[in-house]
């Protein structure tokens, strides 16, 4: 599936409203907008247009009706106070969408072929591996600002889209290279393959099903190559045109699971491999970082989980925490200008 949307860059806090100055002994009268014999002084008025209030509507009770700093203020308090009460009015045409009812419900139908497939396997699954998960946080910020410059030539340079997926492929094919029994396979005599390459199967969600096509040689390829070959064999999935060489020798699997949203996922590991990595969705929110200048502090930043799913068989807790440690620097350092033309 299409990996979420980038976020936009976070927005620049806007400086604190200046403190208004102290009024002077003799500062000059002017109408208000709309009150009738009423006079404010431009004090009163700055102050009016900091707080959002329409001097037409306030009361004076300073001499001959003129509006005081005091009534401004009064004003804008009872504003705020009537807009704390009021419950929030849903925007016209924007209340949220209602699910239709699937043609689905009450019927009892065959299970399709794939589906069965698709079922079999994940019981094989379940049934032959000793499987648990492990999570880490990722600051992402580098990766998403990286690709909002490069996107544009890239698509001219490519003639393919620059979406988040093809980072999270190279740094999971990379740290595989130093982690082998992330990469490998037990034997039904015993024995253990660790796979010299890394054909990484990349989850799909089509209207047939799971489909799970493989990049075959990731750990070789470039961003430009990872993107293309991403490209290619989800257009296959699209029309129904993957072959079954598409879809084999795959060693390990990535899930892009954030896609429709969710912050992370317990996978199923992709059975024979023993190990599938599970991408959840990219969210903008405060997060506590060590700025060289200013030390600890809060900022906007993009993260997501990365799930490790593994057979505890082979790998132990601390080798996937290894694994997710190598992909999370890789991310976070956001080193790929070089790839990018940048």
């Amino acid at each position: 599936p299409e990996p979420a949307p980038a976020q936009p860059e976070p927005a620049r806090q806007a400086p604190a409203a200046q403190a208004p100055a102290p009024a002077q002994a003799q500062a000059p009268a002017a109408p208000a907008g709309g009150g009738e014999g009423a006079y404010v002084t431009p004090l009163v008025r700055k102050l009016a247009a900091e707080n959002g209030v329409d001097l037409s509507t306030v009361k004076g009770t300073g001499v001959g009706g003129r509006i005081r700093k005091q009534d401004v203020v009064a004003a804008a308090e009872a504003a705020r106070a009537q807009a704390a009460q009021a419950p929030a009015a849903a925007p016209a045409g924007r209340g949220p969408a209602k699910a239709e009812p699937s043609p689905l419900r009450g019927r009892t139908v065959p299970m399709t072929r794939i589906r069965k497939v698709i079922a079999e396997n994940m019981m094989k699954a379940l049934h032959n591996q000793a499987q648990l998960s492990s999570v880490v946080e990722v600051d992402v910020t580098r990766i998403m600002r990286l690709r909002a410059r490069a996107k544009e030539d890239f698509l001219a340079r490519e003639g393919v889209k620059l979406s988040p997926m093809p980072f999270f492929v190279k740094a999971a094919a990379e740290a595989l290279k130093a982690h082998p029994s992330i990469n490998a396979k037990i034997n039904d005599d015993g024995t253990v393959t660790y796979h010299d390459v890394e054909n990484i199967g990349i989850a799909v969600d089509s209207e047939k099903g799971l489909m799970v096509p493989v990049i075959k040689g990731a750990g070789d390829l470039s961003l430009a190559g990872i993107a293309k070959k991403t490209a290619e064999l989800a257009g296959r999935v699209r029309t129904g045109k993957l072959s079954p060489d598409d879809m084999s020798g795959g060693t390990f699997t990535i899930s892009n699971t954030g896609s429709r949203g969710a912050l992370f996922d317990t996978i199923i590991v992709n059975y024979p491999q023993v190990a599938e990595l599970g991408i959840g969705a990219t969210v903008r929110r405060p997060v506590v970082v060590d700025h060289p200048e200013l030390g600890e502090t809060i900022a906007i930043r993009d993260m997501v989980y990365l799930t490790l799913s593994y057979d505890h068989q082979l790998v132990d807790g601390a080798d996937a925490a290894r694994y997710l440690t190598d992909v999370k620097a890789r991310l976070e350092a956001g080193e790929f200008e070089g790839e990018l033309g940048l």
